[in-house]
């Protein structure tokens, strides 16, 4: 059964590339949704898939951005729907 995590990063994540590199390690797991940079200095991701692939995706995410990620928060909701991976403006 498909999970939605919602996990917000805060840090010097904006303008280094963080969208780009998330969207290019979502290619190697079964997951959707999106990533985007939020107006208060955040970076939002919504993550669809297998419990599995969530947690493998955001693991990745979190290891190769790790320089950038001064703190992270994640919430379970119910799954969207999402259709694919993109980066939102």
């Amino acid at each position: 059964m498909p999970v939605c995590k919602n996990v917000r990063y805060s840090g010097a994540v904006q303008g280094v590339g963080f969208r780009y590199t998330t969207a290019r390690i979502a290619q190697s797991f079964s997951v959707t949704g999106y990533v985007k940079n939020l107006a208060d200095g955040q970076v939002e991701l919504m993550a669809e898939g297998e419990p599995v692939e969530v947690e493998r995706f955001l693991t990745e995410v979190a290891r190769q951005m790790a320089g950038y990620i001064q703190d992270t928060t994640a919430r379970e909701e119910t799954p969207h729907g999402f259709a694919n991976f993109e980066i939102r403006a």
